[in-house]
């Protein structure tokens, strides 16, 4: 299979590492989703095989927002938790608070509308947890060495959680163009601070109007930046060291963010945040589901127009390998992906090959 827009896909030949491999289910050959994906789970057996018995494992994914109709069903999720509570394992389901305004800024509030959507323990087999604590403020800081980040803001978690399993719902979206396993992992598993420190170069601001001069902001503002002037926080931008804490700590919408980013940079920064986030966790695997594409990802979308045909589902060791298959596959026609003619995915599939998050080479095999 070749790749399009001078990004090489493996031919298939010798040479390659096994973790360049990427194994696909195609929804043509099954009954429906769960036996599709039981046939990939078999063929993958190896992937967690590896898992240590007894340990915790975390199965990230996303209920996405209130008017998602496209995140991967709980009923789909329970498929790779029964597989692994058979191997002896204590599979958790994970997602993280969000830093827009929505059902998914603070625990409460998320964890209701992920139990709305079914995502109970009941139908889960295991617990569904939000791994950033209640308002979003578990956030420990790792050092990493990269053009843009030279430190990532993420729940503790990461750096204890030793076997993963990520669970990606493949989409458009509105500042990558592609959304897949890299998106899942750098947002999804950053704190609201690291979330705010991929999307903006610039420092956030107070909304007055909505700022209740409760205080938060200030007892948690690591640099002294946040101080009152005329009965409203204020942060000083001098000072300020654009490290997101006040965004977690307000609970009113009142800490903007300049969401007017270099798609490039942003991207960049996504590949970076995943790369610093695996190489804490000693043991994972990664699989796309290829269905229900929106133009939007799970976050703004609702029962938008699906922008291609269902395919199947992908898996792989390999991050960055099993996103260049889906991408391959899915735009076999055209770029669907492509917003106004700009192509921002095809810069961080490359970027992250640089920062060596996985390779660009991989074997396809259908299953």
């Amino acid at each position: 299979m070749q790749g399009k827009d001078s990004i090489h896909a493996s031919d298939g030949k010798a040479g390659r590492t096994p973790s360049n491999v990427v194994y696909f289910s195609s929804f043509k050959k099954a009954k429906n989703m769960s036996e599709c994906l039981n046939v990939l789970l078999q063929r993958t057996d190896k992937y967690f095989s590896g898992f240590k018995k007894g340990s915790f494992v975390g199965i990230k994914m996303t209920v996405g927002d209130e008017g998602s109709t496209g995140y991967i069903r709980p009923d789909i999720v329970r498929v790779v938790v029964e597989n692994l509570k058979a191997r002896g394992l204590k599979p958790f389901v994970f997602d993280t608070n969000v830093i827009y305004t929505g059902r998914r800024q603070n625990a409460v509030d998320h964890l209701n509308l992920a139990y709305i959507k079914g995502f109970t323990p009941d139908n889960l087999g295991c617990p569904y947890i939000i791994a950033d604590s209640v308002f979003g403020t578990d956030s420990r800081v790792i050092e990493v060495d990269f053009r843009n980040i030279k430190e990532i803001r993420v729940p503790s978690l990461v750096g204890v959680l030793e076997d993963l399993v990520v669970l990606s719902h493949v989409t458009g979206h509105i500042m990558s163009g592609f959304a897949g396993a890299i998106k899942n992992v750098a947002m999804g598993m950053a704190s609201r601070a690291g979330k705010q420190v991929q999307h903006s170069s610039v420092k956030p601001i107070i909304n007055a109007d909505n700022c209740t001069l409760c205080g938060c902001c200030m007892v948690l503002c690591p640099s002294s930046a946040i101080s009152e002037v005329k009965g409203k926080a204020l942060i000083s931008s001098q000072n300020c060291v654009g490290c997101g804490e006040c965004l977690s700590a307000c609970k009113f919408d009142a800490v903007n963010v300049n969401w007017h980013e270099d798609m490039d940079v942003f991207v960049e920064r996504m590949s970076e945040y995943a790369s610093g986030i695996l190489s804490r966790v000693k043991r994972k695997a990664f699989i796309n589901f290829a269905a229900d594409i929106t133009e939007e990802c799970d976050c703004i979308a609702g029962d938008d127009p699906r922008i291609a045909e269902d395919t199947g589902i992908l898996a792989s060791k390999d991050i960055l390998a099993l996103d260049k298959a889906c991408y391959d596959m899915l735009t076999l026609k055209n770029d669907i992906f492509s917003r106004d003619g700009k192509k921002v995915h095809l810069h961080q599939l490359k970027y992250a090959a640089e920062i060596g998050l996985g390779s660009l080479d991989y074997m396809l095999v259908e299953v």
